[in-house]
């Protein structure tokens, strides 16, 4: 790269670029690196620049690819790199801006040339290019083997050493982007990657040590959310007295190689958008989310995975007195903060999903907040918002709803919490509100679009499973959601009505006809009674045990009991219809005998009186409704795949072009 180029279109005939990319080799201790190293821009942001550069170093990286079995030009330059990052806390320390610039511009060139690498050979191959030295044909150094191992040991070191600073943060930022762009061999094959060089060295060896505060750091930078610094932190400026061996070595900087990559391009300011976010913060995310979901060894538990599962709070006394290899602490109050906060992204949803299913000190602490409107509120709205949002962002809010409707300390308090003016919510103006209701409103209207629309049946049970974990506790229920929940049953139940229809035409036209296939629709029906089915548990395990609470469900009953004549004698609901007809019948005949013409109020008032008046042991007791969230047999079928698609959609942020990407998985939308 070096200073003597002015245009980003000079990059293939660049001396320095030729030159690590040629015939001859370059020794690690040449002053030729010096040079190289020597450039100051400002990283790809967005796909324009991305093409150019892939353009304009292509055939450099190509002519590398082609040429490192005989220099082993790729291991000088990461023995440069790997010999400077030995001082950089020292440098950071001493506000050494050359030793850190020269330190991150070797980082840059060497995940740009890894991308490349990656995505063209298999890991096998890629070794032996780490291998490679200037040497006689044949002949292999052994201290080069686990050069690999020395990098992927340098870059945990460096983000979990050096101190975040200003002149810190490319470097950092750098680091861990590099060490995504080494696991993205998984980009490249359509299947899981069960054994893999990379994953290897990672889950033991010289980088195990460091697994903890590897993933602590990372929760640090997604809690910590630290922006970018402003553009020229860590840029030379050229002294005043236009000399100095500082200057004379950075010399042509602000007209350098790769000056034109500004945010946005030439002279263009940053959008908001960037502004408002952390590079760093969201790369950290996804590397912990690709460590998290790195596949076990076949005698080694990912310790990731472990890690993220058994941390504790800074206020947890007995941290230390655990047995398990990877536990360390962390503020509880500030990662809580940070996941209610950063709701929007797939991957935030995706690393609370994590906390709350695996890492059962997280999951106490949460249930145990009193504001945890604060977490709920952001997961209603990615499921009220359900047209916005890609399938998989929504199914992991709603399982962790349904995670957190496990507790019934979480199901009581819910209903406590009260909410003023609900904006987002667009149906109905919500001046006043349950959260516990609220809950209610979005969990049915994602089951109506679901029914309209995806038709996805897991989405349904798992609605389904969270308003039945609530249900024996619901509390003073706002009107409208009563309405609701008795709407969506007359939804169920029209159509039952239609398919049930359509089986008998279907029926009759088969007898008529002997040739014609006759279409499946006991299953259909089959389904939608299930469906029917669990709204009557729901309802009927409201009315047992809280019906006193709840006289807006009572008259929203009442008011449609024509709905449930049709159910009373059907064998599949018999049982549960029982509790339902006979709440029917009691509170009609009190407000029979009240009179006619009755006001809301009234009526109202009659039901909550009757509530007291009804017998309990008139009601049938039938057993608890509780349903837990069970992962798959093979999670990672869904998760390695998800969190490898979140990756992709960040692909400009890791200088890849997503049309070099062959993804091995899912639709990423």
């Amino acid at each position: 790269m070096g200073a003597n180029s002015s245009s980003i279109s000079e990059l293939p005939d660049n001396e320095y670029l030729k030159k690590l990319s040629g015939a001859e080799p370059i020794s690690e201790n040449d002053p030729f690196w010096n040079q190289l190293l020597s450039f100051n821009f400002t990283a790809p942001t967005n796909s324009a620049d991305l093409k150019l550069l892939e353009e304009a170093t292509i055939s450099v990286c190509k002519s590398l690819v082609e040429k490192n079995p005989r220099t082993g030009n790729l291991g000088s330059l990461i023995k440069v790199f790997l010999s400077r990052t030995k001082e950089l806390k020292i440098s950071a320390e001493c506000q050494d801006h050359l030793f850190i610039w020269q330190a991150h511009n070797a980082l840059f060139i060497i995940c740009c040339l890894l991308k490349v690498f990656i995505s063209r050979m298999s890991e096998e191959e890629l070794q032996l290019h780490f291998t490679y030295e200037d040497k006689t044909p044949g002949s292999y150094g052994t201290e080069c083997e686990d050069l690999i191992e020395e990098l992927l040991c340098c870059l945990i070191q460096l983000i979990v050493e050096i101190p975040l600073l200003d002149i810190t943060y490319g470097i950092s930022l750098e680091a861990v982007t590099t060490l995504i762009v080494f696991l993205s061999c998984q980009l490249f094959h359509k299947e899981i990657l069960r054994e893999s060089l990379i994953h290897k060295y990672l889950m033991r060896g010289r980088c195990l040590p460091y697994t903890s505060r590897l993933v602590k750091t990372l929760l640090y930078n997604f809690i910590r959310q630290e922006r970018s610094p402003p553009p020229g932190t860590h840029v030379f400026q050229e002294q005043t007295d236009g000399g100095g061996l500082l200057y004379g070595i950075a010399s042509g900087v602000a007209t350098g190689l790769l000056t034109v990559f500004t945010l946005g391009g030439v002279g263009s300011k940053a959008t908001p958008q960037l502004e408002q976010c952390s590079p760093l913060a969201n790369q950290s995310l996804l590397l912990l989310l690709v460590l998290a979901n790195l596949t076990d060894a076949p005698d080694t538990p990912n310790p990731y995975r472990q890690a993220i599962m058994s941390f504790k709070n800074t206020q947890d006394s007995s941290a230390f007195l655990s047995s398990h290899p990877h536990v360390f602490q962390i503020n509880f109050n500030s990662l809580y903060t940070a996941l209610c906060e950063q709701q929007k992204s797939d991957q935030a949803t995706l690393l609370l999903y994590m906390l709350l299913h695996q890492n059962g000190n997280v999951r106490t602490y949460v249930l145990a907040r009193t504001d945890i409107e604060n977490l709920v509120l952001p997961i209603l709205e990615i499921l009220y918002h359900v047209e916005e949002r890609n399938s998989h962002h929504v199914y992991m809010a709603l399982i962790i709803l349904l995670i957190l409707t496990e507790d019934d300390g979480f199901n009581r308090s819910i209903h406590e919490v009260i909410l003023k003016n609900i904006t987002w919510y667009a149906e109905r103006v919500l001046t006043e509100i349950s959260l516990g209701s609220l809950l209610i409103l979005v969990v049915i209207r994602t089951i109506q679009y679901n029914m309209t629309r995806t038709r996805d049946k897991y989405l349904h049970t798992n609605c389904l499973a969270a308003l039945a974990n609530m249900s024996a506790q619901f509390r003073s229920l706002h009107q409208y959601a009563a309405q609701r929940i008795i709407s969506l049953f007359s939804l169920l139940s029209k159509k039952h009505n239609k398919v049930l229809e359509q089986a008998t035409q279907s029926l009759r036209s088969s007898l008529d006809s002997n040739d014609s296939p006759l279409p499946d629709y006991a299953q259909d029906l089959n389904v939608i009674e299930e469906v029917i089915r669990m709204m009557l548990e729901i309802i009927n395990s409201c009315l047992t045990n809280s019906l006193h609470h709840n006289p807006n469900l009572v008259y929203a009953l009442l008011y449609k009991r024509d709905l449930f004549e049709q159910f009373r004698t059907h064998p599949s609901f018999q049982d549960i219809m029982q509790n339902i007809d006979l709440v029917i019948s009691f509170f009609s005949s009190r407000l029979e005998h009240a009179g006619a013409e009755l006001s809301v109020e009234r009526v109202l008032e009659i039901i909550k009186q009757g509530a007291v008046a009804l017998p309990k042991d008139r009601l049938r007791k039938f057993p608890e409704l509780k349903f837990k969230y069970v992962e798959e047999e093979q999670p990672e079928e869904f998760f390695i795949p998800y969190v490898w698609s979140l990756v992709y959609n960040a692909a400009e942020a890791l200088y890849w072009n997503p049309r070099d990407i062959q993804l091995f998985t899912m639709d990423s939308g």
